[in-house]
């Protein structure tokens, strides 16, 4: 099983475009979401990211390398996880309520919370629209892109994203959590993750294969 341990940060009037600079400058160290798993789906873009948290909330900053894009949906809770899309999944507390958190390329995102797949609940967009997200590709839908294309996500999640909970801070905390890549209708779909799924077909909603996460 993977695992991290997630520095604090003192991000005070930091936005989601200078994450990127912030988390240079405090030495946050990349890890690869580069998990094939299933031999059906063997395409595997360059994907990293870093995380931090603070005050605020989750620091995450995503940087992709892949041969398509694409960010068809600009409202939150569309089906980004068609687009080319990261996401991270959690369990913030210890009663088995995982959230899944995805992004697509130009910052739209989706929540849901739930204790598996069939029991999720959105979250509201009074929620959603705390979090700062800022991309390297524009905020602005576009339909698919085909070459070779660099991407960069960064995202501020507040603790009030965990909807179905009252969280005001993580340090000190020992969670589990995933973070995968997918793009489920690109010309070549992928289905990419941080800690091995080992199931027979791709399926990210697998608490039970989620790694590590200590926070600071």
């Amino acid at each position: 099983m993977n695992q991290l341990i997630i520095k604090k940060l003192d991000d005070k009037g930091v936005l989601a475009a200078d994450l990127s600079h912030l988390m240079d400058q405090s030495n946050i160290e990349f890890h690869a979401i580069d998990c094939v798993n299933w031999a059906t789906y063997p395409y595997q873009p360059a994907v990293k990211f870093r995380i931090a948290h603070s005050q605020q909330g989750i620091l995450i900053n995503y940087q992709v390398e892949e041969e398509a894009v694409r960010a068809k949906y600009g409202e939150d809770n569309g089906s980004v996880w068609t687009d080319s899309c990261v996401e991270f999944f959690l369990i913030p507390a210890n009663d088995g309520i995982y959230y899944n958190i995805e992004t697509n390329c130009a910052g739209t995102v989706l929540i849901g919370a739930g204790a598996d797949r069939n029991t999720r609940e959105r979250a509201p967009q009074e929620i959603l629209s705390h979090i700062q997200r800022w991309s390297s590709l524009g905020r602005e839908p576009f339909s698919e892109r085909v070459g070779k294309c660099t991407w960069e996500l960064s995202l501020i999640i507040p603790y009030t994203s965990f909807f179905k909970h009252s969280i005001q801070s993580l340090a000190g905390a020992t969670i589990r959590g995933n973070f995968y890549k997918c793009g489920d209708e690109l010309p070549t779909p992928h289905f990419l993750s941080w800690n091995r799924i080992e199931i027979e077909k791709p399926d990210f909603h697998r608490p039970d294969y989620f790694g590590e996460l200590s926070f600071e």
